[in-house]
């Protein structure tokens, strides 16, 4: 059953699989397969350059072929790294999951991550989040900078690409250029999902302009709202359609308290504010009807969960949170189709190029 409202809406359900200090690739694909077991949208998986981890990017490849359906959103940092690089790593994600893979734009914005390279000083929010909007422009262009159909193949001739179904790119941006067109054919999905977390303000402007879901660290239903209203009216402003964009409440989970009520000055199993977000301790029950009351109202399409104990938490996120939305008819039972566009109830995008070719 796909689960919609009177309205048609999806309720878009995602969960952080983070483990701190884990070395070992395969407890990430555990919880990958779990959270997949539960019909969630993707999984994301948290990377930085301020300490040492397992880079994202690679563990979610590894991830691929371990499962089947669940989309693999690794983060992406887009500051002193190669754009090329970054969206031909995207590109080979969404290959080897056969159109699964997102990726979530991040900014470093400390000088002593900036020393780490060498190559410039730390720099102000705004021109790094102006910066990772360009990286993301560039990507897509890259993605589409191959045709659908420019692979020939054609053994007889000895013809493997029909060259003029290869463009370059020849872009410009703040601090980069980039020529193409990419080493990579273009994805399964066309351009992998764009993750942006939309919670800060600098970050808005890059979000209503090229993300696909938008995540807000909030505590409030109402705070929720205006700022979906907002990253809608922005994408609107950009010439986006408002509703191809997918705002989901971010929320660390501690789901410790079982069956037992939300903790005293949750709000009845509403998240307050804490130091790393907003959390919501209580239990899974309570936590299907935040959700379900947050969705209802239009606030959010979704939400995206942060298990505080990985294991423990998204065990009693599937088996009981996501069951529970199950059982209601707010939630699906099983993948309707097979990429994370499909998912998201989001289109494949056309070629930029093909179109402009084609004149339509």
């Amino acid at each position: 059953m796909t689960a919609t409202t009177g309205r048609g809406r999806l309720l878009h359900l995602a969960a952080a699989v983070d483990r701190p200090r884990a070395y070992d690739a395969a407890a990430c694909v555990a919880l990958a397969r779990l959270a997949e077991r539960g019909t969630l949208d993707f999984v994301t998986l948290g990377d930085c350059f301020a300490g040492p981890g397992l880079d994202a990017l690679q563990v979610l490849a590894r991830a691929a072929p371990a499962t089947q359906r669940i989309g693999l959103v690794p983060t992406v940092t887009t500051t002193h790294t190669e754009p090329f690089h970054v969206q031909a790593a995207v590109a080979t994600l969404d290959w080897v999951s056969r159109g699964r893979a997102g990726w979530q734009v991040e900014v470093s914005a400390t000088e002593a991550q900036a020393r780490l390279f060498g190559r410039r000083t730390a720099a102000p929010a705004d021109r790094l989040w102006q910066e990772a909007g360009e990286v993301a422009d560039v990507a897509g262009r890259l993605w589409d900078s191959w045709e659908d159909d420019a692979e020939i193949r054609d053994t007889a001739t000895g013809r493997f690409i029909d060259r003029e179904k290869l463009h370059h790119v020849d872009f410009e941006g703040s601090t980069f250029s980039v020529k193409g067109p990419s080493t990579v054919p273009r994805p399964p999905q066309g351009r992998p999902v764009v993750v942006v977390d939309a919670t800060l303000p600098a970050a808005r402007d890059t979000a209503a302009r090229y993300a696909d879901v938008a995540l807000l660290g909030v505590a409030s239903r109402t705070e929720a709202d205006a700022l979906r209203t907002e990253l809608r009216n922005a994408a609107g402003a950009q010439g986006r359609d408002p509703g191809a964009l997918r705002v989901l409440a971010s929320l660390a989970v501690d789901l410790g308290g079982g069956e037992h009520a939300a903790e005293r000055g949750h709000g009845g199993g509403g998240p307050r504010p804490g130091p790393h977000g907003p959390l919501y301790r209580g239990g899974p029950v309570d936590l299907a009807e935040l959700i379900a009351a947050w969705y209802a109202t239009g606030a959010v399409d979704g939400f995206h969960l942060r298990p505080v104990e990985p294991g423990r938490d998204l065990e009693r996120l599937v088996n009981g949170t996501v069951a529970l939305l199950q059982h209601r008819g707010l939630f699906r039972t099983f993948y309707p189709g097979s990429t994370l566009r499909d998912h998201l109830g989001l289109p494949r995008p056309a070629n930029r190029y093909a179109r402009a070719r084609s004149g339509t």
